[in-house]
């Protein structure tokens, strides 16, 4: 019994020294699970690798589109603050910003491929960017590599499942383009959830309350292109949900209006079409789910890994390898022709009461943000390139801000462009996380025993 106390404490010791607990915690039991909430805490038995529904197509469909003619305006605000003015975006009499076409440049380069125009004609100069940068508007969507925050929403202070110092305002403000979350159904509620692996961990609220917020981004923002990756966390005892649960909820918020329409599926990599032909359809908003999408119902709610892949979920390993895990036994030459997915959160793996738990590796962030060195998001991303010829399409990161901008950077040069934004919208209290007083570590240490043991 002593030696099994003493290893206990050991493990105790180990988890908070790597995790730095806040000063507020608490402990909850559901459904026979013991869940420890701080600042960087986890669920014990953290869950496995997500699986679900694979399906490889046979063939590719051609959609009909249905919400949006090619030849759109679309509303800006007004100048004067009183109401919207509507503003066609092939022109530019009034405007210097609206020269963007909708074509493809095709110089080719290390990293990502298509990036300046080989051309030597004179021709008008577009001075509007695209997703922050000019020389993006005429790059396809599958020829850019953008940040994507993992577990967008889940941003709580003092929680063990929180992701995220900032709110989705302040990350797409930043310059996130990729957002990812995960929705649950509550017992009792009649509207999906943002919860982290379980809600009574993080609920992070209703999914209209985030989405309408992205929306209203999106809508103020004419000239970008954003990605979203719903998670489907299922309902009851079904592992995951029908997307026709999801989609009256997602309607509702209006973000519809600026969905893209895939013009068949599966997408390929050379069936993307450029930022600026998004830009000019007004279809500005790309959306994915991960499991049971049903692309027939809804063409607009892209089956994920029927055109994504992604690397190691949950990664513990800094060399962050560039291979594919999800879908499983996925052939080379099928992933090469499809956009991908560097999940660059990293996570520790500690031993405790009889659990493996994985802790996120806050206090390695710096250099895992970092544009270079071991373990690093600029060495990872190169080490696909290598692999695969290409960058990733998305860097997926955790406290995307830890960094000062290191992430973005990383970015901005395997675009082939210069990153030169300021960043990043500051972390609560402007420092790290706090730690946990000693004799609060005590008395959390004996009622872990006294739960554990009693």
């Amino acid at each position: 019994m002593a030696g099994s106390l003493a290893t206990t404490c050991i493990a105790f010791a180990a988890f908070h020294t790597f995790t730095h607990l806040a000063s507020a915690q608490e402990y909850t039991n559901s459904d026979g699970l013991v869940f420890f909430t701080g600042s960087n805490g986890v669920s014990f038995g953290d869950p496995a690798t997500p699986t679900g529904p694979y399906t490889e197509p046979t063939e590719r469909v051609t959609i009909t589109q249905t919400r949006r003619p090619d030849d759109v305006t679309f509303s800006r605000p007004s100048t004067s603050g009183t109401e919207t003015e509507e503003s066609r975006v092939t022109t530019s009499t009034e405007q210097d910003y609206t020269i963007i076409t909708g074509r493809e440049t095709s110089t080719r380069l290390s990293g990502n491929f298509s990036t300046t125009a080989t051309s030597t004609s004179a021709e008008p100069v577009n001075t509007q960017p695209c997703n922050n940068y000019v020389e993006l508007c005429e790059r396809r969507y599958s020829n850019i590599t953008e940040v994507g925050c993992h577990n967008s929403p889940f941003v709580r202070q003092n929680n063990a499942a929180s992701n995220q110092h900032h709110e989705v305002t302040t990350q797409l403000h930043d310059g996130v383009r990729f957002l990812q979350a995960q929705m649950h159904w509550i017992d009792g509620q009649d509207e999906p959830h943002f919860c982290h692996t379980s809600c009574d961990l993080l609920d992070a609220g209703p999914i209209t309350d985030w989405l309408t917020e992205v929306k209203d981004w999106v809508e103020e923002h004419p000239f970008d292109v954003i990605t979203i990756l719903l998670g489907n966390g299922g309902y009851g005892d079904v592992a995951y949900a029908p997307a026709e649960m999801y989609v009256p909820w997602i309607e509702s918020t209006g973000i519809l209006q600026y969905v893209f329409q895939p013009p068949v599926r599966p997408m390929v990599l050379n069936d993307w079409p450029t930022l600026g032909n998004m830009i000019l359809k007004g279809q500005r908003v790309v959306m994915f789910m991960d499991y049971e999408a049903d692309t027939e119902r809804f063409p607009w709610l892209l089956d994920e890994f029927t055109q994504m892949w992604e690397t190691p979920f949950n990664p513990v390993d800094r060399e962050f390898p560039c291979t594919v895990q999800r879908p499983p036994d996925m052939e080379d030459d099928k992933a090469r022709d499809r956009l991908y997915l560097l999940n660059h959160n990293l996570n520790l793996n500690y031993p405790l009461f009889g659990s493996d738990v994985l802790v996120p590796a806050v206090v390695l962030l710096n250099e895992t943000n970092a544009v270079e060195g071991y373990g690093s998001l600029g060495v990872s991303t190169q080490g696909c390139v290598e692999d695969w010829g290409r960058a990733p399409n998305v860097l997926n990161v955790d406290f995307y801000d830890v960094g000062d901008g290191s992430v973005f950077e990383v970015a901005a040069q395997f675009n082939n462009v210069t990153y030169n934004r300021e960043c990043c919208g500051r972390a609560p209290n402007g420092s790290a996380r706090p730690t946990i007083p000693l004799r609060i570590e005590v008395v959390l240490l004996v009622a872990l025993l006294i739960m554990i043991h009693g």
